[in-house]
C-alpha cells in the first residue's frame, strides 16, 4: 500500500499528517532556541486529553532548566546519554506516580469510592500508573511535535539514581528523559529508518 492510497483514510492534511509523524524525527541536535513554559503548558493542556484507563492521568513530568538541576540530571544519565542531556535547551524526566488515586475523586467521580479501593493496592496501581503513564508518553511527543519542537526521547539512564535525587518528596517514579527543543538542520546525521508496512503489522481474525 502507498501513501497515496492511505492517505484519503485519513481526516488531517497531508501536511499534518508530516508534521507530528512522517517527517519527525528523533533529534540529538537542536538550536539555542527556548523552550517556554507557555509551550509546555500548551502542549500539555492538548494531551491531557488523550485516554488512560479509568481516566487515572499518572503522567508527571519535571521540566529540568536550571544548570545546577540539569548537572544533578547528568550525573544520573548513561555515558553515551550525558552529553545530549548537558546541551538540550530542555530536558523533561517523564515520570509516573503511585499515588494517583489520590485524584479520582475528581478525575473518575462516576464510580464512588474508587479511591479508597485503589489506596488497598499499591502493586495494582503502580502497574496501572507505569502502564497509562507510559502511553500518555506517546501523546506527550506528538504534542510536543505539534508545538512545532522536535524530541529526543532516551531511557539510557539509573532510575533510582533521579527518583532519589528528584523526586524523594512526592514518590514519583521516572521512566524516561524526554530532550525538547527546535532541530537543528535534519537534528539528526542518521539517515531515516524504514518501517514496518502495516501488511506486516496488522492481523486481522
Amino acid at each position: 500500500m502507498s501513501i497515496d492510497t492511505l492517505a484519503p483514510a485519513l481526516r488531517v492534511d497531508d501536511a499534518t499528517a508530516d508534521l507530528l509523524f512522517r517527517e519527525a524525527r528523533t533529534t540529538r541536535d537542536f538550536t539555542d532556541a527556548e523552550v517556554t513554559d507557555e509551550q509546555l503548558a500548551a502542549v500539555y493542556d492538548l494531551v491531557r486529553w488523550g485516554p488512560t484507563a479509568m481516566n487515572t492521568l499518572p503522567l508527571r513530568v519535571l521540566a529540568v532548566r536550571s544548570p545546577e538541576a540539569r548537572e544533578r540530571l547528568v550525573a544520573h544519565m548513561a555515558d553515551g546519554n550525558k552529553e545530549r542531556v548537558a546541551n538540550a535547551p530542555l530536558s523533561l524526566v517523564v515520570a509516573y506516580d503511585p499515588a494517583f488515586h489520590e485524584h479520582m475523586d475528581t478525575l473518575f467521580p462516576h464510580v464512588p469510592g474508587m479511591r479508597e479501593n485503589l489506596a488497598g493496592a499499591p502493586d495494582v496501581r503502580d502497574e496501572m500508573a507505569r502502564t497509562n503513564a507510559l502511553l500518555q508518553t506517546g501523546y506527550l511527543v506528538v504534542g510536543l511535535r505539534a508545538a512545532g519542537l522536535a524530541t529526543g526521547p532516551m531511557n539510557g539512564m539509573d532510575r533510582d539514581g533521579i527518583d532519589a535525587e528528584f523526586f524523594a518528596d512526592n514518590g514519583w517514579r521516572s521512566l524516561l528523559v524526554i530532550n525538547v527543543g527546535v532541530a537543528e538542520g535534519e537534528g539528526t546525521s542518521y539517515p531515516r529508518a524504514p518501517r514496518l508496512a502495516p501488511e506486516q503489522a496488522i492481523t486481522t481474525v
